[in-house]
């Protein structure tokens, strides 16, 4: 296996990739997590026009999100009705309005990797073209005012490395982290247009854990002092990382992978230099929330307004 994840070929520009021969010898390849399959789905039909895949971690905020897409876009359901398409199983949540597809990916990694494993054989499978994924999520900001949204330019591991190292066969595959700088700038100068909270481009570290792996002092466990801990993340705000959170490095290695266009936006909570635990109301949190998927949506709409050749 390539160590930088180069097996992403030219024909991958437009269409979504996979890169195992073994599903060639599949009849019906059952996406299990989601509850559809090749053999008892019309995925074309079902998923054939999807352009804009976001991903987020609850079921609830990608319900929320795809009822807030559907209204920007003039897409809204008259009784309101937003059928879960993966209603069979509790695992994950997909909604769909139009080209835009809603689905929950779980907390950190290993959940998220596999919803991207189906997602990326669902979008082969349908056939579909010119697709951008972009996460929305919140974070633990460093050196940044909570309610700050934070677009990543690059997603690094804990020690400040640009790759996603996974175990295979019980040996190391290393991976890159590169997301789409296009994608990025775009969604930055949505922002400027929308002018209604800050946002920034910067670099996101992805941890493996919420509490020790974040530097945290309140989980059950701590192995580290608190001058500890804050000397690790002055070192991380050195380094140029500008929030933290539990999926970026794995979400910027797959998509890389299978020729998709991907970024990730996510709003921070917490400055981690101030402190572990959230100090802002819920209904400010909720607005600061909604934040990341007011962007997001504002970029999809602009892209399909310059489609359609619509003001």
């Amino acid at each position: 296996m390539d160590p930088k994840g180069t097996e992403q070929t030219e024909a991958c520009s437009r269409h979504v990739c996979v890169n195992n021969p073994h599903l060639e010898l599949l009849t019906d390849d059952v996406l299990y997590h989601f509850d559809l399959a090749t053999g008892t789905h019309d995925l074309p039909a079902m998923f054939g026009d999807v352009k804009f895949v976001c991903v987020g971690g609850s079921a609830w905020r990608m319900k929320s999100f795809i009822e807030y897409i559907a209204a920007e876009l003039n897409m809204e359901d008259p009784e309101g009705h937003y059928p879960n398409l993966c209603a069979g199983t509790d695992r994950y949540a997909m909604y769909k309005v139009g080209p835009v597809l809603s689905v929950s990916h779980g907390i950190g990694v290993s959940s998220i990797s596999v919803m991207l494993n189906e997602l990326i054989k669902l979008l082969y499978y349908a056939h579909c073209t010119d697709v951008k994924v972009i996460r929305i999520g919140t974070s633990g900001g460093i050196g940044l005012e909570p309610g700050t949204v934070v677009i990543t330019k690059q997603a690094v591991d804990p020690t400040f490395t640009p790759q996603f190292e996974q175990l295979v066969l019980g040996k190391p595959v290393v991976r890159s982290t590169d997301l789409d700088q296009g994608l990025a700038e775009e969604l930055l100068q949505c922002n400027e247009e929308l002018s209604q909270f800050r946002a920034v481009m910067g670099i996101t570290m992805c941890a493996m854990d919420f509490y020790e792996g974040q530097a945290r002092l309140d989980g059950a466990f701590c192995s580290f002092t608190e001058k500890e801990k804050l000397e690790y993340l002055h070192k991380a705000h050195e380094a140029g990382v500008c929030n933290i959170e539990m999926e970026s490095t794995v979400f910027a290695a797959m998509c890389k992978l299978s020729g998709l266009q991907a970024a990730v936006v996510c709003v921070t909570l917490v400055d981690r230099l101030q402190g572990d635990q959230l100090s802002s109301s819920h209904d400010v949190l909720q607005q600061y929330s909604k934040r990341a998927q007011t962007l997001v949506g504002c970029y999809i709409k602009n892209q399909l307004k310059a489609k359609t050749g619509h003001d």
